[in-house]
């Protein structure tokens, strides 16, 4: 069983795996929580696909990808914004189209870009192929974002659960939602190695809608999500490696898994827990 554990880690292309996807993963944790209880799941959809023409462009001027990728994140947003306030097309509508249109130029770009690189890879992800110059943007990038979330928690959260008291008692909600909407752009550039853009979105929803069903407290809510991700994380990895399987894939079903078991089983109104619930008060 050990042999069995420690064999991936021996090689190195597997523990830079490891950490890149860990720190990915908390990262995306962390914000998902306040996501899902804000409500903001279509938002974190849409800048996840709305990065890839600025990666596409990044590469094409030989920038950092995660330059292009939080500029055009960034955008998307503010694109979103000015959509809403100057029409009355509805806030999903106005995500819907933005990111669909970005996300097409992106792929129209990738097409017409001549490549010895498999910018492919930016879809689906590429993390036994990282680089110490991505270990390095990975990490830092994603500690900045977990700071600053640890740092601002409270204001977040009574921003995510009533807005109008925060308003009330003066804290400025308007900066909030800019803050939680940029450090949504700088997530997206952290999980963007570990399992490509198709799949970050998985993983900025699914860790928090997870412990949701597990807790109803918040603080515990975010610990939850950071360990059940952080498990699911190197499960995945561990069967991406002995079943030769797409990496990326295997961690966002492992993570899927997960809410799977906190769907059927979690206290919070668990399928199987409410029937049996139901069924003892028949009995009785």
């Amino acid at each position: 069983m050990i042999e069995w554990l420690l064999e991936p880690l021996q090689f190195a292309f597997m523990s830079r795996a490891m950490l890149v996807t860990l720190v990915a993963a908390i990262t995306c944790a962390i914000l998902s929580c306040w996501l899902v209880q804000i409500g903001w799941s279509l938002m974190g959809d849409a800048v996840s696909h709305a990065v890839l023409p600025g990666v596409a462009v990044s590469y094409i001027l030989g920038w950092p990808f995660a330059i292009g990728a939080f500029i055009f994140g960034a955008g998307a947003v503010a694109l979103i914004g000015g959509v809403r306030a100057t029409t009355k097309i509805k806030a999903d509508a106005a995500i819907g189209v933005v990111f669909t249109s970005l996300f097409a130029l992106g792929l129209v770009i990738i097409s017409k870009t001549p490549s010895q690189t498999d910018l492919g890879h930016i879809l689906f992800g590429n993390v036994l192929g990282v680089s110490d110059s991505d270990i390095l943007q990975v990490v830092v990038i994603g500690a900045i974002a977990v700071a600053l979330l640890l740092f601002k928690r409270r204001d977040l959260t009574l921003y995510a659960f009533d807005r109008g008291h925060a308003d009330a008692i003066g804290i400025n909600t308007k900066w909030l939602s800019v803050l939680l909407l940029g450090l949504l752009a700088l997530t997206v550039v952290v999980a963007l190695q570990a399992v490509g853009i198709i799949l970050v979105v998985a993983m900025l929803i699914t860790p928090g809608a997870t412990a949701y069903l597990l807790t109803k407290r918040f603080d515990r809510m975010l610990w939850l999500a950071v360990l059940i991700t952080a498990a699911a994380s190197i499960v995945g990895l561990y069967a991406s490696y002995y079943f030769d399987a797409s990496t990326g894939g295997c961690v966002v079903l492992a993570q899927g898994a997960a809410f799977v078991l906190a769907y059927l089983f979690g206290p919070r109104g668990g399928v199987v827990v409410n029937a049996v619930r139901a069924r003892r008060e028949v009995t009785a």
